[in-house]
């Protein structure tokens, strides 16, 4: 039941990414990812008021936690969801694992994406650039 709730949720919240990314681009244009940034921010924002306010304070069942953090929230960006480990880790007191945590997701996820564009471009030949 569990993969039926976060799914139904995911939906909700990948509809929700597309809404504010084609507002972004038609507000500002297309030179920035300004509704990636807003959708990160935003994700982020509403992830720590579920958590806090609704989760932790008024005892939501976990069906709706499911449904809202990692369904909705998670399906609007998953970046919410980073946010929130690597802040968990901070307030446990393991800083430098919060540390290594935020620097290695970024450096080796983008480390990642340039090692399968430049397979794609010059090993498999799936595009011209």
């Amino acid at each position: 039941m569990g993969f039926l709730i976060v799914f139904l949720g995911s939906g909700i919240g990948g509809a929700m990414r597309h809404g504010v990314n084609l507002l972004a681009a038609k507000t500002w244009g297309e030179e920035f990812p300004f509704g990636t940034m807003a959708i990160n921010v935003l994700g982020s924002f509403v992830m720590g008021l579920l958590v806090e306010l609704f989760a932790f304070k008024f005892g939501m069942s976990q069906q709706w936690r499911l449904f809202l953090t990692t369904g909705v929230v998670g399906g609007f960006t998953t970046f919410s969801t980073f946010s929130l480990e690597a802040a968990l880790l901070w307030e446990r007191g393991h800083v430098l694992q919060a540390f290594l945590y935020v620097s290695g997701s970024v450096v080796l996820g983008i480390g990642a994406l340039f090692v399968a564009l430049y397979l794609g471009r010059h090993l498999l030949g799936i595009s011209d650039a």
